[in-house]
């Protein structure tokens, strides 16, 4: 038993700061959506919902013509909230959009992620290296918050082994936070009993954390769940396809051409292409009328589900992009397992597996965690002052 008190102490003093400020960070992005949805209304609402919607071909349109030369528009994604302003995917920079007010045609804004997010996202996964994440070499701050998980994961595991002697002898004392000895008595329950209550959520979000830490772990974690680990999207060829033929015609579809700007027959060939997507998006809906969202892209196209479980599954749509004809369906259900699995994991770290109720025990599980390594140093330092004054009164006998 000593030599796991040793392992869970040693290993956590280094690295308790660094634990729970990727506790802390991950704990405040659980809600971000909603927050931010809430804070920017202006750009996420529409004013009115009545009446009928414009066509996508004329909103489009209008974006487009907003847009500087070098960006296109890649996709469309309508909610099954009215009052949601459809967003427009434009193709850079990355993950960049827009939103139209799909009643009145006015751009409401584009995507912009609240400064206080972007600063807990870059904490909660680089500690705020300010090196690229996404280029060559070994980031830092990304080698860091992975190594911080694994000493995290070992800490829990090691907490459970020192714990559980004194469970059996009194279980319910054990999961107890007691005030009869004061402050010392509650912090010392708190990361005790609180360890344990987050436990499980704990090592869910640790253990699905490290796939994007570490591309060993990564392709180990597909093993274990008897999944392949392949680059996302393998099994479709529509991206590649779609990028052959935009490099032959020299264009994205709404990118605008100097050589056909003002052109009659370029300005109704590419509205006719938008036009499509209207048509597409009519038939999917009446098909799928309960989905939470649609998106219609470049010869493809999406429906989402749901919102618990995976709310990343989608039947993905392949359709002729002059007539508009769907000619191919990929179900869920039938979607290469790397792709499943990756959705899984993304919704099992961030608790969205089980709608409302499971992000409210995400959210409490990380703030515990964030806990954790604080009420740890809190009974350490005790211990060592305990021991010093011992070690004083021992001459004096």
């Amino acid at each position: 038993m000593k030599i796991f008190r040793k392992i869970h102490l040693w290993l956590s003093v280094p690295f308790g700061i660094i634990i729970t400020l990727i506790c802390f960070s991950g704990a405040m992005l659980i809600f971000e959506p909603e927050i931010t949805r809430a804070v920017k209304s202006d750009v996420y609402y529409v004013n009115s919902s009545h009446g009928e919607p414009l066509s996508m071909g004329e909103l489009l349109e209008k974006v487009k013509a907003s847009l500087p030369d070098s960006v296109s528009i890649t996709g469309v994604t309508v909610f099954s909230d009215k009052d949601r302003t459809y967003q427009i995917n434009l193709s850079k920079p990355r993950r960049a959009s827009m939103f139209i007010d799909q009643y009145s045609g006015n751009i409401t804004g584009k995507y912009e992620r609240i400064g206080f997010f972007s600063t807990m996202f870059k904490l909660h996964r680089w500690l705020l290296d300010g090196a690229n994440p996404h280029g060559d070499g070994v980031k830092v701050g990304k080698l860091l918050v992975g190594i911080s998980t694994i000493i995290f994961v070992i800490a829990l595991i090691t907490g459970v082994v020192i714990w559980w002697p004194r469970a059996r002898k009194n279980f319910r004392r054990s999961l107890s936070m007691p005030f009869k000895n004061g402050w010392r008595g509650f912090w010392k329950g708190l990361h005790v009993a609180g360890g344990m209550y987050a436990l499980v959520f704990l090592l869910a979000m640790s253990l699905t954390g490290l796939t994007w830490s570490f591309n060993w772990y990564r392709t180990a974690f597909y093993a274990v769940c008897g999944v392949e680990h392949t680059p996302r999207n393998l099994g479709s060829q529509t991206t590649e396809r779609v990028a052959e033929r935009g490099r032959g015609q020299g264009e994205g579809l709404g990118q605008r051409s100097g050589g056909h700007r003002g052109g009659h027959g370029g300005g109704r060939r590419r509205h006719s292409e938008f036009g499509r997507w209207q048509q597409v998006y009519d038939e999917l809906k009446a098909q799928n009328p309960d989905a939470p969202q649609i998106t219609i892209g470049v010869e493809k196209a999406s429906v989402t589900l749901g919102d618990k479980g995976n709310g990343r599954a989608s039947d993905k749509y392949e359709f002729n992009r002059r007539s508009g004809e769907i000619t191919s369906v990929t179900k869920y259900a039938d979607s290469v397992p790397a792709d499943k699995l990756r959705g899984w994991i993304y919704v099992m770290h961030t608790g969205c597996w089980g709608g409302l109720l499971t992000r409210i025990l995400w959210l409490l599980g990380a703030l515990l965690g964030a806990s954790l390594p604080l009420t740890g140093y809190y009974i350490w330092i005790r211990h060592l002052r305990k021991k010093n004054r011992k070690g004083h009164i021992a001459p004096g006998k």
